[in-house]
């Protein structure tokens, strides 16, 4: 059995000027000669948490964890409804990676991440691929926009008195046909009750699509503190209303730009948010992935994921870096 690796606690770590008023949060612990890695937080607008520091071998990898665009500790907080939204875009958060490697003086990193953090993870290789040792990806997502519909309409079908509260707390703001839209539009507003019930109806959902898995939280979402808990909502709807401003199907399409990267794609069985369908098609067009199913996982993952995951890690930090 593989378990997580004892806490530890960064030796570095700062606030990186991207531009455009925004201060991204990094850290990094481990081996400062260890294999570079880094971890891509999901959400998007979720942050990196520390329990992540936990899946790598502290004396063999130098571990980078940051928190993307206005979550976090990042600066400005989207948890703040003056907070501009403009800046934040995939574009701008690839750019921020690079920004970060580069200040670091990193050469070539391994990137794990699951849910958006996939997406991300995969954009920036495909557009980086020289910058790209390795890659581990647990709950794999492309958001392409039929994923979105699937997440937010098509899977109310097995919750559909849920679904319908969830459509309905954003019928007021409506007006462009939009149900995403319309919540990216209500967790902006002015007025704090408007913000804090989209927020809440949102997170309402998210934790039903989740409901059936048997591990986990029971409120992953409506959990988190309410900073939090808006930015992620807020983020998360800017993404999506925007098809997380991809070229719908581009990932999987450009995923022979990832020839010569390996990479392990590690995904539930029971995961009704993201199906095992996009990592299949993903593992199909990627040669040099490996994809395993865990039939005993969802969206929030189980031992065994977290098994895979760190067992992964553990053969990628072996001298042929090849798991």
């Amino acid at each position: 059995m593989t378990g997580l690796y004892p806490p530890i606690e960064p030796y570095d770590q700062g606030m990186l000027d991207v531009g455009e008023g925004n201060l991204v949060y990094w850290e990094v612990c481990g081996n400062p000669r260890g294999k570079p890695a880094v971890v891509v937080h999901g959400g998007p607008g979720s942050g990196c948490g520390p329990w992540r520091r936990r899946f790598f071998d502290p004396e063999r990898y130098r571990v980078v964890l940051f928190d993307q665009r206005g979550c976090g500790r990042s600066t400005p907080h989207a948890g703040d409804p003056a907070t501009d939204m403009r800046h934040n875009t995939t574009d701008r958060l690839l750019a921020d990676m690079e920004q970060l490697r580069e200040h670091l003086g990193i050469d070539r990193w391994l990137l794990f991440g699951g849910s958006w953090g996939s997406t991300l993870i995969l954009a920036y290789a495909e557009r980086h691929p020289q910058r790209v040792s390795e890659i581990v990806i647990p709950s794999v997502t492309t958001t392409r926009r039929r994923e979105i519909d699937w997440l937010y309409r098509g899977v109310g079908r097995f919750f559909p008195e849920q679904w319908e509260r969830f459509r309905d707390g954003a019928r007021a703001a409506e007006g462009d046909g939009s149900l995403i839209g319309a919540y990216a539009e209500l967790t902006g507003h002015p007025d704090p009750a408007v913000r804090e019930r989209a927020t809440a109806d949102w997170c309402a959902w998210e934790d039903t699509v989740l409901s059936m898995e048997p591990n986990g939280s029971p409120d992953p979402y409506a959990g988190r503190p309410s900073a939090a808990r808006l930015a992620l909502v807020r983020i998360c709807a800017h993404y999506f209303a925007h098809g997380g401003w991809l070229e719908e199907g581009a990932l999987l399409r450009d995923a022979g730009r990832l020839a010569g990267i390996p990479g392990v794609l590690i995904h539930g069985r029971m995961d009704l948010s993201s199906p095992l369908e996009t990592a299949w098609e993903l593992s199909r067009a990627w040669p040099d992935a490996r994809l395993i199913v865990i039939d005993d996982a969802g969206h929030k993952g189980s031992e065994a994921m977290r098994e895979a995951e760190i067992g992964a890690l553990d053969r990628f930090a072996a001298a042929d870096g090849r798991a």
